[in-house]
């Protein structure tokens, strides 16, 4: 497995990504009509977007397999949150199910955290599903629950937390 600075060819493998990791990781916490109708086509289009409009400070990074594929994937910048004390954010990070618990989870983590440190971050924050099974390894990975907010994801009301890093 690979790690690498993500291109604007690699949208439609990270679009599938998005849409086969939600539909796995999330079943069960959200409306199973709202994950059914997620479309590969509708995150390729967003990805394109993001691609075509990424900050300065942002990046993406893809995990591929040896031949090519892209398993997982990660993104970060600047926080979008208005707590001032953190000044980074991991925007995303995915990986299908069948590439989990290998060990591509902690590096894609690892590559968005050191490229904030190289824009000059010092401390970093997300949010997450408090119901995700990921919950557990932010926790993991040193972080704390700093605040919550309550999100409508199609028909369902879902708690998420802001979990933040204080230094990285």
């Amino acid at each position: 497995m690979h790690i690498r600075e993500a291109r604007k060819q690699d949208a439609a493998g990270i679009a599938n990504v998005h849409v086969a990791s939600w539909q796995t990781t999330y079943r069960g916490l959200m409306a199973e009509s709202y994950l059914a109708n997620l479309s590969v086509e509708g995150r390729l289009r967003s990805w394109l977007w993001t691609f075509d409009n990424l900050k300065k400070d942002e990046i993406i990074y893809v995990a591929e397999t040896g031949e090519g594929k892209i398993v997982g994937f990660s993104s970060g910048g600047r926080s979008r949150h208005d707590d001032s004390r953190y000044e980074g954010e991991l925007y995303a990070i995915y990986l299908l199910q069948d590439f989990q618990g290998m060990g591509l989870g902690k590096r894609l983590f690892q590559q968005v955290s050191s490229s904030l440190k190289a824009s000059g971050c010092s401390s970093m924050m997300l949010w997450v599903l408090r119901d995700n099974p990921a919950a557990a390894f932010y926790a993991a990975m040193g972080g704390r629950v700093f605040d919550r907010k309550t999100e409508t994801i199609g028909e369902s009301d879902l708690e998420e937390l802001a979990v933040g890093w204080e230094r990285m």
